[in-house]
């Protein structure tokens, strides 16, 4: 049996390497978001199929999160992380191949596998908080998404220079950040190859493992569990409307924007500052959650994406600081009830339920972004900008209603 100093130890470092991870999944995998979307705009001459890139992304995180909760219990955190990590880097090179010669469908399978990155990144989060105790378990989840932080808001940023890369290879520019997302992938699967030791998963049910027990759940068993769990049920739905709101609003931003020809730099500027949102204040966020309870924290995250939607929506194409202030409060918003909703899961499912309960989790809320990119081109396909905050309002206004009925 580990002492409390060892287990200390060993968290320290576990969230150390995350955060690592965490920086270079977030380089490689935000920049492709807005450039995703505009090379598709510009493979297919539609806005309405903008959307897709993004679109496929999620289906493609959510099409992996069951899988690695599953290499979590056969093999541990390091080997699910880093498969999804090497899928995510195929997807990078499909998308560069497809967005290079104008095929559509590779880049949308392309984007499809990159999803698998985020997969990764989304469950990295749930690794911090194999080894962590009660009174601390939001902080040091919170931690871990923070980490993206600085690979996150630098990603957009670099759609301009390594545009400049792609086409000194002869590539179109919007294919550059997929050559950046191919390269800081492959550094992340060596980092937690060689540095997540000893597995923080394997390390925390070693006792289960030597005593022959298996946690494995069906998607079945776990999704007619946490129906039958109102407090889980309404964690995962917090989880998930956060994101299908985050991303259908997030995705189309750039698109708006570029109906007056705003300058790509612009749009990544104003992408940046919604990621900074996501991930800059998650440890503030995760103090919050341990002080103020999960609930409390999930109601101040519908409060910051209702004002996001109003700011938002009510914005030109062309007035970026209202973009920019209005995607800002849908990053902290969205960081609520990711961080909130997630902390307030792990605590309302048994032990034997969790791993699988944290990959029902992922599952949902990235289908319910994939719903959200789809339905957001779509919308601006018949209406506009405006209209498309307007109907990402309405589910946030039934999280906060439902909220109030929660009892802890």
């Amino acid at each position: 049996m580990s002492s409390p100093t060892t287990t200390e130890a060993h968290q320290s470092r576990v969230v150390k390497t995350l955060i690592t991870t965490q920086v270079l999944n977030g380089v490689g995998v935000a920049g492709t978001v807005a450039a995703g979307s505009l090379l598709v705009a510009s493979i297919t001459d539609s806005e309405t199929l903008a959307g897709l890139a993004q679109t496929f992304s999620v289906l493609g995180a959510a099409a992996m999160a069951l899988p690695l909760a599953r290499l979590t219990n056969r093999g541990g955190r390091r080997l699910a992380l880093s498969a999804g990590l090497i899928t995510g880097l195929i997807g990078s090179l499909l998308a560069i191949t497809g967005g290079s010669t104008s095929n559509v469908y590779l880049m949308l399978l392309g984007s499809f596998l990159v999803g698998a990155a985020s997969a990764s990144g989304y469950q990295a989060r749930f690794a911090a908080i194999d080894l962590a105790t009660p009174d601390n378990r939001a902080k040091q989840l919170s931690l871990v998404v923070w980490g993206s932080t600085i690979g996150a808001v630098a990603g957009p940023n670099l759609m301009e220079p390594s545009g400049r890369i792609a086409e000194r290879f002869g590539l179109p520019s919007l294919v550059g950040p997929y050559i950046v997302s191919a390269t800081t992938l492959g550094l992340a699967v060596v980092v937690i190859f060689l540095f997540l030791r000893p597995d923080p998963y394997l390390t925390a049910h070693k006792d289960a493992r030597a005593a022959g027990t298996v946690i494995k759940k069906s998607f079945r068993e776990t999704f007619a569990y946490i129906k039958s769990e109102p407090v889980a049920l309404f964690a995962i739905s917090s989880i998930a409307i956060g994101h299908l709101v985050m991303v259908a609003v997030m995705v189309m931003t750039p698109v708006h924007m570029k109906h007056v020809d705003v300058t790509l730099q612009v749009i990544g500027l104003v992408i940046s500052i919604h990621v900074l949102g996501m991930y800059a204040f998650s440890p503030v966020v995760g103090n919050l959650t341990d002080k103020l309870g999960e609930v409390r924290v999930i109601q101040i995250g519908v409060a910051l994406l209702l004002v996001s939607t109003v700011v938002s929506g009510t914005a030109s194409a062309d007035n970026a600081i209202q973009l920019g202030i209005g995607l800002f409060f849908l990053g902290i918003g969205w960081s609520c009830t990711l961080i909130a909703g997630s902390t307030l899961l792990s605590e309302s499912v048994s032990d034997e339920m969790r791993p699988s309960s944290q990959g029902t989790s992922d599952l949902t809320m990235n289908l319910m972004g994939a719903a959200g990119g789809a339905l957001a081109g779509v919308i601006i396909g018949l209406l506009n900008y405006g209209w498309l905050c307007y109907f990402a309002s309405i589910p946030v206004v039934v999280l906060g209603v439902w909220s109030s009925r929660v009892k802890r």
